[in-house]
């Protein structure tokens, strides 16, 4: 932490693979805090007024990937939000040293075989996926594991369910503000 300004105003961004559950529980730490929450996801798809598959294909991944650092270095420099990262988003050097410099960056882990058994349920709505075999998704999450390992907390989610990891992250992030920010 950077230490420019009380730790409990700092944005919480959250980051993990896709399909892990990132704007669920954004939302519910969101609510808990009293913030607001943004989806960066949500607000390209605003912006361009169609999903981000759609989006994908009508400008193609390098425009989109220059558009969401755009948006995600805005948030980021803000205060109070809680942030939910596309999960290509911390690829980018620019945006994970943003994020860390300024931010509460928690990750959201989840195992191959847990995360594999949600594939049906996101499949169509992620972009990146599209036309992948098994194994080239399979290559794809074990190679944006270690991407994630850059954060400030882990927070292992398997077997657990959105408000139980959002209740995790609130009462860490509450003990947090009592070390580090008594005032």
């Amino acid at each position: 932490m950077n230490g420019r300004e009380s730790i409990r105003e700092k944005n919480i961004v959250i980051i993990g693979f896709m399909g892990v559950g990132k704007t669920t529980v954004g939302e519910l730490v969101a609510k808990r805090l009293y913030r607001t929450f943004i989806d960066i996801d949500k607000v390209i798809e605003e912006r361009f007024e169609v999903p981000i598959v759609e989006v994908f294909k009508q400008i193609g991944e390098p425009a989109f990937r220059k558009i969401e650092k755009e948006i995600i270095i805005d948030f980021c420099t803000q205060k109070l939000k809680v942030i939910s990262l596309g999960g290509g988003a911390f690829l980018q050097e620019e945006i994970r040293k943003i994020a860390l410099d300024n931010c509460i960056v928690i990750f959201l882990d989840i195992t191959w075989e847990l995360w594999k058994e949600r594939l049906n349920i996101i499949i169509n709505s992620r972009p990146v996926l599209q036309g992948l075999t098994m194994e080239e998704i399979e290559d794809l999450f074990n190679k944006r594991q270690g991407i994630y390992t850059n954060h400030h907390s882990r927070l292992e989610t398997d077997h657990l369910n959105a408000t139980e990891i959002a209740d995790y992250i609130v009462n860490s992030l509450k003990l947090a503000y009592e070390l580090y920010d008594p005032n």
